[in-house]
């Protein structure tokens, strides 16, 4: 563990689970990959910059053991929702969805405006249920299905689903799985080949540390030939410099779902960071955030209200005091604990940057209130 290789804020930065620390090196990364083509003696920065794209399309193919033709770059997770929301024979057939209430309201914004039957196509996982339990998926998982929606870290609760579970169950039905890894990617190992799934989303602004605007999807390459997506542009042509207006030949990769003119320098950024995290290790990020966390749960057992059982936790635990909990969330800031608060309570994220010294300070202030 390196905290140099950061930039973070003084005090104890536990904020991972909404905008990870920034590496030091990202304005070095962007002088370099993106200004200096583009002002210095090249005429033509383009070259350079479209390899920054495959170059963060290559890092995530080592992040996630996945075919690299199957990723596609977009701006968020709701961005490249709609697209294939819209391209899938199946979902624009009418077929339904399962969500879970506790989904990101994003996913189920996007898709109400994205299906044709809107709400009626989509049903949902009661708030209250279980969503670490596999078989409280197994309820709710039923052959008239299109796809299920599986958001691995629930961002407000700190619960991990059940992955593989929920997905080999979905094949099992014929149900296309559709996986959200906004929350874990870069803090919990995925590995897509081994799950099987056929959809993934997610962001590279929270444990990637890559901010915003280098949001991604993955389509099983299987699928492709049966996705012609609405929401094109000239990168999503198979020759997008063959600059013939009568001529559109869908990509033969998941770059269809691309569109017009691409942001560059996000993905710039979240290149270089993914790197950074793949020389590590995700299971070695993995195992520090585990024992960070079991650090606050020893220490205040009930009071983390959050999953104990480590297969059932996210990256993020959530901590309340009961009565007591709005003087913690009041004294956050004096005591330099960079954290937030959601209905369940306050969410405190040990990252690569976090040591023990990071969750005492925390468990100091607790104990003082």
């Amino acid at each position: 563990m390196n905290r140099d290789d950061f930039l973070l804020p003084c005090g104890y930065y536990f904020g991972s689970h909404s905008a990870g620390r920034p590496l030091r090196r990202t304005a070095a990364t962007i002088q370099q990959h993106y200004l200096q083509p583009w002002g210095g003696d090249n005429s033509d920065p383009w070259g350079e910059w479209l390899g920054q794209i495959e170059r963060f399309r290559s890092a995530l193919a080592t992040l996630f053991n996945a075919d690299v033709a199957g990723f596609c770059p977009q701006s968020n997770v709701s961005s490249g929702l709609v697209k294939v929301a819209m391209a899938l024979p199946a979902l624009q057939a009418g077929k339904p969805v399962l969500l879970s209430e506790c989904d990101f309201p994003s996913i189920g914004f996007a898709l109400q405006q994205a299906l044709p039957l809107g709400t009626a196509q989509i049903r949902f996982i009661p708030k209250g249920e279980d969503v670490a339990d596999p078989q409280v998926w197994r309820k709710y998982l039923d052959d008239e299905l299109a796809l299920v929606w599986i958001s691995h870290g629930f961002s407000n609760s700190g619960v991990q689903a059940p992955l593989a579970e929920v997905t080999a169950m979905a094949q099992a039905k014929g149900i296309l799985t559709a996986i959200d890894v906004a929350q874990t990617a870069g803090v919990i190992p995925i590995d897509v080949s081994a799950l099987g799934v056929d959809l993934m989303f997610g962001s590279c602004l929270k444990w990637l540390c890559a901010g915003t605007g280098a949001g991604f999807m993955w389509i099983r390459p299987q699928l492709l030939p049966q996705c012609q997506p609405k929401d094109v542009g000239w990168f999503s042509h198979q020759n997008p410099f063959e600059f013939d207006i009568h001529n559109f030949r869908y990509h033969d990769e998941a770059l269809r779902f691309w569109g017009g003119t691409p942001s560059v320098l996000p993905f710039v950024i979240a290149a270089a960071s993914i790197e950074y995290f793949n020389s590590i290790g995700i299971s070695r990020i993995r195992a520090h955030n585990l024992q960070l966390q079991q650090q606050l749960i020893d220490a205040l057992g009930a009071r983390v209200v959050s999953p104990h059982v480590p297969s059932q936790r996210s990256g993020t635990v959530v901590v309340h005091l009961g009565r007591g909990h709005s003087h913690l969330v009041a004294a956050l800031p004096a005591a330099q604990i960079h954290a937030d608060e959601r209905p369940l309570g306050v969410r405190l994220s040990p990252h690569w940057y976090n040591d023990n010294d990071d969750v005492d300070a925390v468990i100091t202030l607790v104990r003082s209130l």
